[in-house]
């Protein structure tokens, strides 16, 4: 009885230790992103602003004073591989913090594997609205918006750029995010076009390296708008076969919501009068942001870094780092100044409102951040080799955001029309 009293009180100190446990020496942070494959023109940018980001934090005291250190997974592997990697970081390596991921279907299979391990995840970019509208989750968060407030808000920029057309098609990637964000799209055009006509859908594999069966197809049909939501490399191609089977100088709009990202690649393959969204209200030459000295100084050092101007996944990294650090300090707050657990660092990140270089971003409790976007048409200048973004206009988040407790597909077809008037959207030119 002695001896069990004894380990039962050893056990108890142990557990104690761990409760109250010192900061750490360092806080590693598990981060994935695309590094190779057709995604990587995306990740890669991402990966380089996180180091750039993380560097300069800890010149600062890191987080918490604690220095931050980074450690990469290649989400180019698959994901049975990102899984498995994704669990030796936490169980071999102790990493209880991750950025993670990119990918919409990579979410969908990391959110519930970070709750059973108990780890913070930040889901710093995926797009799946799902994943937080299924399922409430204690150690997962999204420090940027889902698919719902990307896709109504490009309906309702495009319903202001050409609200007189008849017919619509779509060539998404076949897997999670091109499927659930042509069902938004759609079921909210439905509400202020109730009689659009969809003459194609058009669902080719992720990493398709051939759309000359979509082109000939839309050459064909000649529909009046085409969405396609795909990024990255299968964005960069699909623009590129089109430009040159010249499928984009025809009467046909193009949308595309995610093009921010490619502009510089895409050089004078992308031209005039093409739907361009910022996936957020990231871009360099933002009209309300591009003179800040902070946003300056950003794009400055990311372009000597990389040879290049800093794309919206660069934007999203580094909304969740700042987001990280704001949740983790506001959490030690909280917690009497001791290091704080996962959850707890979770709950304080629903509570937060902060910034990047943009606007800011308000947290919920069901851990989605609400996220203003914008929108333009591609407009060639002289002063740069590819196409920027014209008439562009900011749509706020709570006007086109699923509200707590909703579904998407079934929240968007009761929006009311009224929003398309509404004098919160914000028009500007490029100057």
């Amino acid at each position: 009885m002695k001896l069990a009293r004894i380990v039962a009180a050893g056990l108890a100190l142990a557990s104690g230790l761990v409760l109250a446990q010192d900061k750490p020496g360092e806080l590693k942070i598990g981060i994935s992103t695309f590094t190779s494959g057709a995604a990587s023109v995306f990740g890669v940018p991402a990966k380089a602003a996180a180091e750039l980001l993380i560097e300069e934090m800890n010149a600062g005291g890191g987080i918490g004073g604690v220095k931050v250190a980074p450690v990469f997974i290649d989400e180019g592997i698959g994901g049975d591989k990102l899984l498995s990697e994704y669990r030796r970081l936490v169980q071999e390596q102790g990493v209880r913090t991750m950025l993670s991921a990119i990918s919409s279907g990579n979410c969908n299979i990391i959110a519930p594997v970070a709750e059973d391990l108990k780890v913070l995840n930040v889901m710093w970019d995926c797009g799946t609205e799902k994943v937080l509208e299924q399922r409430r989750y204690k150690y997962v968060v999204r420090t940027q918006a889902n698919a719902t407030t990307e896709m109504v808000a490009t309906v309702l920029y495009l319903l202001k750029t050409r609200p007189d057309f008849k017919t619509v098609a779509v060539v998404n990637q076949d897997y999670a995010w091109g499927r659930d964000s042509w069902e938004i799209f759609l079921n909210a055009l439905k509400v202020f076009k109730p009689d659009v006509k969809v003459v194609a859908e058009m669902f080719p594999k992720m990493g398709a390296s051939d759309f000359s069966t979509e082109i000939s197809r839309l050459q064909a049909l000649k529909p009046d708008v085409v969405l396609n939501t795909s990024w990255g490399g299968d964005l960069d191609t699909f623009v590129r076969q089109a430009s040159q089977r010249g499928l984009l100088t025809q009467k046909t709009l193009f949308v595309l919501p995610l093009a921010e990202s490619s502009l510089e690649r895409l050089g004078s393959a992308l031209p005039d009068g093409v739907i361009v969204g910022a996936r957020g209200e990231h871009y360099w030459l933002h009209p309300e942001t591009k003179d800040d000295p902070k946003h300056k100084d950003f794009i400055a050092k990311f372009k000597a870094k990389t040879g290049a101007y800093p794309i919206y996944p660069t934007y999203h990294m580094a909304q969740a780092l700042a987001g990280l650090k704001q949740g983790y300090e506001s959490a030690i707050q909280a917690n009497g100044g001791k290091w704080p657990s996962p959850e707890q660092v979770a709950d304080a990140m629903r509570k937060l409102e902060f910034k990047a270089y943009g606007r800011p971003i308000k947290m919920r409790e069901d851990g989605q951040g609400l996220e203003d976007q914008l929108l333009g048409v591609s407009k060639r200048v002289p002063q740069y080799p590819f196409a920027v973004m014209d008439k562009m206009m900011l749509v706020p988040a709570d006007l086109v955001t699923t509200p707590v407790g909703q579904h998407s597909p079934e929240w968007v077809k009761k929006i009311d029309p009224a929003v398309l008037n509404s004098d919160r959207l914000k028009s500007y030119d490029f100057k």
